[in-house]
């Protein structure tokens, strides 16, 4: 449990860095479907069309050609932050763009001058930077339109890629700060399953754990049939504490743990594993056939319920059958049974 408890810790810790600190490039996975193709997705997850260059420039893919189902994309957006005191627009721009020289482009995404101090608490809006190849012919200003939606911005292409006057060359490799690309509500749940997608991504390391409970549960097993009991507690314990196994797993572990816990003497270790045996098995009965008389008085009163029985009852006997004085139903020995004191138990 406590593996589990920590793999829910770390995967909601990295779940909340993401949204609450986002990273400089800024985008979400989407996997296409049948048929659509990025000027589709441009309209559905930004309201308009012409972002279709964003997104084919992007994915390195040609523009108006149906997408390969399954194929994963990146859907670039931009991100907010919110201004803590002591952070200034060139800190910011160095954080998120790269260059404490690009707070000009900052500031101005947000309707301000970088001259101007920053106000602590104001939300601020930071562009995805899009890296573009300059074909044949292209210029700062043709980029600036096609990219930026004016050939005035061209000043901003050169001053953020610290251009100067020298002219674009074929296979110059420029970042772009592009900060028009808001998302429609389809795009924000589409952004939002994207997140998912990421944290499912992060969970490798659960399925490594349980790969790795599959190989030891044998060797587990046979250290309790052995009775080496430190040693069974100790691989159990490091499989319970790599990671949330499967329910299955789980259990075995558990009921393997149990079984050790009680051999020890360790009553409030042995109450405990058996409370996740049953949290994460509940249909299986506590039969007293298979199970001895130590485990059984360890999981009376569980949190997680006792079923006693090969076929998981145990029936209230009627009041006129109990034994007067007692509350307790007498039980006639069986044919052939003896009725002399039990011997010592065995785990």
């Amino acid at each position: 449990m406590l593996g589990k408890a920590q793999g829910l810790a770390l995967l909601c810790a990295v779940s909340l860095s993401i949204l609450l600190e986002p990273a400089p490039s800024h985008a979400f996975s989407y996997v296409a479907k049948r048929n659509e193709t990025l000027a589709m997705l441009s309209l559905r997850f930004y309201g308009r069309v012409d972002r279709e260059r964003v997104l084919v420039t992007a994915n390195g893919v040609r523009e108006s050609v149906a997408l390969i189902p399954g194929m994963r994309l990146e859907i670039p957006t931009v991100t907010y932050h919110r201004v803590v005191q002591g952070e200034t627009w060139e800190s910011l721009a160095e954080h998120y763009l790269g260059e404490p020289k690009r707070a000009e482009a900052l500031a101005l995404a947000n309707e301000t001058m970088p001259w101007l101090p920053v106000e602590t608490g104001r939300e601020i809006v930071v562009p995805y930077v899009l890296r573009v190849v300059a074909g044949p012919g292209d210029s700062t200003p043709s980029l600036a339109y096609s990219y930026l939606g004016h050939r005035d911005d061209a000043y901003m292409v050169a001053r953020f890629n610290s251009l100067g006057d020298r002219p674009l060359k074929s296979g110059d490799v420029l970042l772009l700060p592009i900060t028009d690309l808001a998302l429609t509500d389809e795009g924000v749940d589409a952004a939002k399953a994207g997140l998912v997608m990421l944290a499912r991504e992060t969970a490798g390391d659960v399925r490594d754990a349980q790969i790795k409970a599959d190989a030891e549960l044998p060797l587990l097993a046979r250290e309790v049939q052995e009775g080496r009991w430190i040693a069974a507690t100790v691989r159990a314990n490091q499989l319970l504490g790599a990671g949330p196994l499967s329910d299955p797993q789980s259990a075995r572990v558990n009921r393997l743990l149990l079984e050790a816990y009680v051999a020890l003497d360790e009553h409030e270790l042995a109450r405990g594993a058996c409370d996740d045996w049953r949290r994460a098995d509940p249909d299986t009965p506590l039969d007293p056939i298979e199970l001895s008389p130590k485990i059984l008085r360890a999981c009376a009163g569980t949190s997680a319920g006792v079923r006693h029985g090969a076929m998981g009852e145990d029936p209230e006997p009627a009041p006129s059958a109990r034994t007067p004085g007692t509350g307790r139903s007498p039980r006639a020995p069986a044919p052939g049974s003896s009725t002399r004191a039990p011997e010592e138990e065995q785990p």
